[in-house]
């Protein structure tokens, strides 16, 4: 049947399910078969078609994906989804190359996957968002691997059965044949579930040790007031009702978002007191989002601010937003400045681990979508993970759902809890398993660009990180090698 559709009609129609299997939808279940019409468009065509068809399907799932960033650049976000269809393109010659070479492509074709995720997140500073485990976020007992493999292998897994499936449909065996080519993905997928569900079980009986409770707020500042000097009143006003009312559960911490203060740190020493006064009045640690200013640095940081009034620890971020905080390659290619609108922020150097009211790291923005820190931050002592960030940006739209996904991830990769404060949403708590546990809404159940706070018991002495925490990106390095192992293949059989 997918035969008679024409191939650049298969290409858009794979683009459509897996960007509907992301954003606000969250239809997950169409990841596990989005690329078969993809896989269908690429029968029988040369590499060069296998690349345009697969180009074309990823112009548009980028499209779809993040659109939202025309808020902010529109030219840039032009680049950057024809930057990142490359690597559908790329994905679609490995799929023209395997049908010569005598090995089976359901193992190869998702390990070929996850190598292209891999370097897309790191390649250029890199840019990890919307992997496709991600849209995955919700199906907790599939993402429990995470803690093994990270997020990769739950991204190979759907690729794997999207292939499985394909050759399935397409191998023109008898019906009993085609159900033993099926045992193998049906045995892997079972183990995974059945891992996940013994992991989500367990949840309910190892929370022994005594909570601690912890409060995130949503201000809700709009992004053309957030460094408006007339409205600086107004925003401290906003945040000084939000964190009275939080102080009457009777927190441990109280978490404000990403340069949630309206001046700088280091510099408006006296501005910050009004800070100072309120954290001695409500006798709680505050966690705050400000930028630092240290000579002629500016830092994107969070800063700890014990029960007494008194700062105690900061941490600058370390991973910057490129063309958001800084302009990368800009002595190569000064024309580059132009594409956005940004700031001139220093990467920090350090990951500070706070210790109250228990050993714990802060993600600012979009380093929770990077693996390698929270890790580290993990291996380092932090016994549960925050995250703070404004994605006030990009407007109403799917950026919140699809930001929020990353942060799950990372719970589940270190068995940590994660609280998190954004400005604008959304704002809430996941448990090591993935679970949302709860998020700031209005009466609606509006989850974003609505003010609030929620407060929140957590267990951060059952951290103890996991196999990912401890030996990284190993997933990576075998499919590395099964994609090595068919490129010799292919190199052996053209011999």
């Amino acid at each position: 049947m997918l035969r008679k559709i024409s191939s650049p009609a298969l290409s858009i129609a794979a683009a459509v399910l897996l960007s509907l299997s992301f954003s606000s939808f969250n239809l997950w279940q169409l990841a596990w078969l989005g690329f078969i019409p993809l896989f269908a468009a690429l029968e029988n065509k040369s590499l060069f078609r296998s690349f345009i068809l697969s180009y074309l399907s990823g112009v548009i799932f980028w499209s779809f994906t993040v659109y939202w960033l025309v808020h902010v650049t529109l030219l840039g976000t032009i680049i950057l989804i024809l930057y990142l269809a490359l690597y559908f393109g790329l994905f679609g010659i490995s799929v023209a190359f395997l049908r010569r070479i005598p090995v089976n492509g359901v193992l190869f074709l998702p390990s070929f996957w996850v190598v292209l995720e891999y370097i897309r997140s790191y390649l250029f500073t890199g840019f990890p968002w919307a992997q496709l485990a991600f849209s995955q976020y919700k199906n907790l007992p599939v993402i429990q691997i995470a803690d093994i493999t990270g997020a990769w292998g739950v991204s190979f897994l759907v690729v794997f059965v999207n292939s499985a499936l394909y050759f399935v449909l397409t191998c023109g065996l008898p019906v009993a044949a085609r159900v033993k080519k099926l045992i193998v993905p049906i045995l892997c997928l079972s183990v995974v579930l059945a891992y996940g569900y013994c992991k989500i079980y367990r949840v309910q009986r190892s929370e022994s040790q005594a909570p601690i409770k912890i409060s995130v707020i949503q201000g809700n500042i709009p992004q053309d007031l957030k460094w408006d000097k007339q409205a600086i009143g107004f925003i401290q006003n906003r945040y000084e009702e939000l964190t009275n009312s939080a102080s009457a559960d009777r927190p441990d911490l109280i978490i404000w978002p990403e340069a949630s203060v309206p001046f700088l740190w280091g510099e408006d020493e006296s501005e910050f007191r009004s800070v100072y006064s309120l954290v001695r009045r409500i006798n709680t640690h505050l966690l705050v989002g400000t930028v630092s200013h240290y000579g002629e640095k500016y830092y994107n940081s969070a800063l700890f601010i014990d029960k007494s009034g008194t700062p105690q620890a900061i941490y600058n971020k370390l991973h910057l937003v490129p063309f958001g905080e800084f302009v990368p390659f800009k002595n190569i290619f000064p024309f580059l400045a132009t594409i956005a609108p940004i700031g001139d922020i220093t990467a920090g150097k350090d990951y500070t681990i706070f210790k109250y009211p228990q050993p714990f790291g802060v993600l600012i923005c979009f380093e929770d979508l990077f693996p390698e820190l929270s890790r580290q931050f993990v291996k380092r002592g932090a016994k549960f993970l925050v995250n703070i960030t404004n994605d006030a940006w990009y407007k109403e739209g799917s950026a919140p759902y699809q930001h929020f996904a990353a942060s799950v991830f990372r719970a589940v990769e270190n068995r940590a809890y994660l609280a998190r404060s954004a400005n604008t949403g959304i704002s809430g708590f996941i448990d090591p398993f993935g679970k949302i546990l709860s998020v700031v809404e209005d009466a609606r159940g509006k989850e974003i660009f609505v003010r609030g706070k929620i407060s929140q018991d957590i267990y951060p002495g059952s951290s103890a990180g996991t196999f990912y925490s401890h030996y990284g990106d190993f997933f990576v390095v075998l499919c590395m090698l099964l994609v090595a192992y068919a490129i010799m293949s292919i190199i052996k059989n053209k011999r």
